[in-house]
């Protein structure tokens, strides 16, 4: 170990982040990418990815690119770094170029530390060409499971990092990943090239988690039954977003405090519902998985899929915000008898036919004005229920196509958009004594500048209601303001953005050349049936310890049942008194003991079995009760 080195990254952890210590692995990821090692990182949800590339970036100097699929998680997690004072910036389709130049300008003059582009930017050749003008440092893969064919989430997009790195031979990758298994790890660093096998890894297993499934029909009840017997923090996983809707109203009116979440919500409504859930306001978040992606809250005491995710990754992943703390908690799915036939039609909603996919790309292209041989570049809005409903289309399949399409690089289907409106001032401060554009003008900017800092330097997030609201004038007048600056050239405003949109990477084609690679099609279809019949096995076959099968999907071997799930606790049900009293023993045995509540919990047995097993050990001194608890003798 480099003294020098580890004394850098504890003052870097320190003075932006105020953390003292790293989390397990970290500093081993951080000091193998500061030996200009490529490095491979599996840590668990909430492990604590992002720490491990934003520290070295800061350590080495230069530009460290940030390769990331979800473009509201790099929006978050630059805004982020910007509060804690790091210099960062993203780059996605969805930005003006005035935005993009301003942040590419930042990167060339060294002052960014961080860029963050969506893996279709690596596409352009031109982009990569002015990356060649910058001083790259590191190379980050987030999300790297995507570069993998074997993986979940497989993006060909990803593929162009490869390409990436032979403009930079001297530069280190890191990948990180929350959830790989043995198969797609190795995939992962033959495809990003790695100089040699170099992982570290974070065991899977969550010991504090207790992992359950409940069979009900009646799935509301069941869901009312779990959340009243569990304190703390919850989230509800559901998979679409018309539920999510319908589940919280049904809480609420059973005196769950509860919201829900989608992709489909303002940015503005997310952000507050999100305030409102982290500060305690309401306890219960009811969410599509566009839910929990950067979110870092520590008290949540049950994760409750209500649907089943249609792979173990994402269970893991979702499951996993559970208990981030240490502390007991639960994952719970619910199961009905008809959702082994939901898993499986989701393939054939997953992977419509060619013809279809054909018909959505020539459909897409008519409702967006965009002739054969031309679109190539643009960045067209996009309603979607608008064009399912125009062309009759089934909304579940035609976004199937449109991912497909993406993913067989004909087109950029970007949904998660949701950006708040954001302004820069363009001319200098002397020059703004003499600008007259109207009162309602001069009174917004006038509030802009005393409200807002940064607004000469960078592209600054703006609320008309906030500026609404103190001048006492109305939004739409607020706009109109803001657009007269713009005409007179004094601030770049960029309204805010909910549309999803089509990024067109390449000319308009004739639909008979629109061609699905078997790679894309048949082989990433094959893989779903795997993932989803390891789910329907995980949920709906009783063998043995689930979380020793989740280990064993991620390619660990468990040493012993996990003690906790409920497959563990009908087997401790059924012990001998013999082999009751040496599962009492044990949990005694730990640190401060544990409650006789605690224990009877653990092995699924009431109190009083517990208290009749207990008094042999007790009579023998073996073990003594202090108030509730059994601990053993001092």
């Amino acid at each position: 170990m480099n003294p020098e080195q580890d004394t850098a990254i504890h003052d870097v952890l320190r003075k932006y982040w105020g953390y003292d210590s790293f989390r397990p692995k970290q500093k081993e990821i951080i000091l193998s990418v500061l030996g200009g090692n490529d490095t491979l990182g599996l840590l668990p949800t909430g492990g604590g990815k992002s720490i491990t590339f934003q520290v070295p970036a800061l350590v080495l100097g230069g530009v460290t690119i940030v390769v990331t699929p979800l473009i509201s998680l790099m929006k978050d997690q630059v805004d982020n770094l910007r509060q804690r004072s790091v210099p960062a910036v993203y780059l996605h389709s969805g930005l003006t170029r005035a935005e993009h130049k301003l942040a590419m300008d930042k990167c060339r003059l060294g002052k960014a530390r961080l860029l963050y582009v969506s893996p279709e930017k690596l596409k352009s050749k031109t982009f990569v060409e002015a990356l060649r003008t910058m001083d790259v440092r590191l190379i980050a893969v987030d999300e790297a499971h995507c570069i993998s064919q074997w993986g979940y989430d497989f993006r060909p997009s990803y593929l162009e990092i490869a390409a990436l790195r032979k403009h930079f031979p001297s530069v280190p990758v890191l990948a990180l990943t929350a959830s790989a298994t043995p198969e797609v790890t190795q995939d992962i660093m033959e495809r990003l090239g790695f100089d040699a096998p170099r992982v570290f890894a974070r065991s899977f297993s969550r010991p504090n988690i207790s992992y359950i499934v409940r069979r009900a029909e009646h799935k509301e009840s069941m869901l009312l039954k779990a959340l009243n017997s569990t304190s703390g923090s919850a989230i509800v996983y559901v998979r679409s977003r018309k539920r999510t809707r319908e589940i919280a109203e049904f809480l609420a009116k059973e005196g769950i405090s509860a919201a829900h979440y989608h992709a489909g919500l303002s940015i503005e409504e997310k952000n507050e519902r999100q305030r409102q859930w982290k500060t305690g306001e309401i306890r219960t978040i009811v969410a599509t998985n566009a839910f929990g992606m950067g979110i870092d809250k520590p008290d949540v005491r049950i994760v409750v899929h209500y649907d089943i995710p249609p792979s173990l990754e994402e269970y893991y992943q979702e499951a996993g915000r559970a208990g981030r703390d240490g502390k007991p908690s639960f994952a719970l799915v619910i199961a009905g008898n008809y959702d082994k036939g939901i898993l499986s039609r989701r393939i054939s909603d997953a992977f419509p036919s060619r013809d279809y996919i054909k018909k959505v790309y020539e459909l897409a292209c008519v409702f967006l004005n965009v002739p054969v041989g031309e679109g190539y570049g643009s960045a067209r809005d996009f309603d979607f229920n608008l064009f399912c409903s125009r062309f009759s289309l089934q909304p579940v399949m035609t976004r199937s196509a449109l991912h497909l399409l993406t993913r067989a690089g004909w087109i950029e289907y970007v949904e998660e958009v949701a950006s708040r409106s954001r302004a820069m001032v363009l001319l200098g401060k002397e020059e703004l004594y003499s600008l007259r554009v109207g009162d309602d003008a001069d009174r917004v900017l006038q509030l802009m500048l005393r409200t807002y800092t940064g607004l000469f330097a960078d592209y600054v997030n703006i609320s008309e209601e906030v500026i609404s609201d103190r001048l006492k004038i109305s939004r739409e007048r607020v706009y109109q303001a803001l657009l007269a600056l713009g005409r007179a050239h004094a601030v770049h405003y960029v309204p805010r953005s909910n549309t999803p949109y089509i990024y067109y990477t390449t000319s308009r084609e004739d639909k008979k050349y629109i061609l699905i690679p078997t790679e894309i099609y048949e082989r990433q279809r094959e893989r779903m049936e795997r993932r989803i019949n390891a789910v329907k096995s995980f949920v709906f076959d009783k063998s043995g310890c689930r979380v020793n099968r989740m280990l064993e999907y991620f390619g660990e071997k468990p040493e012993q049942p996990c003690g906790k799930c409920d497959e563990c606790r009908a087997a401790a049900a059924e012990l001998s008194a013999e082999d009751r009293e040496a599962q009492i023993l044990y949990l005694a045995s730990q640190p401060g003991g544990h409650t006789i509540d605690y224990i009877a919990s653990q092995l699924s047995v009431p109190v009083a079995k517990v208290i009749e097993s207990a008094r042999p050990l007790l009579d023998e001194g073996t073990v003594v009760l202090k108030g509730s608890t059994l601990v053993l003798p001092s």
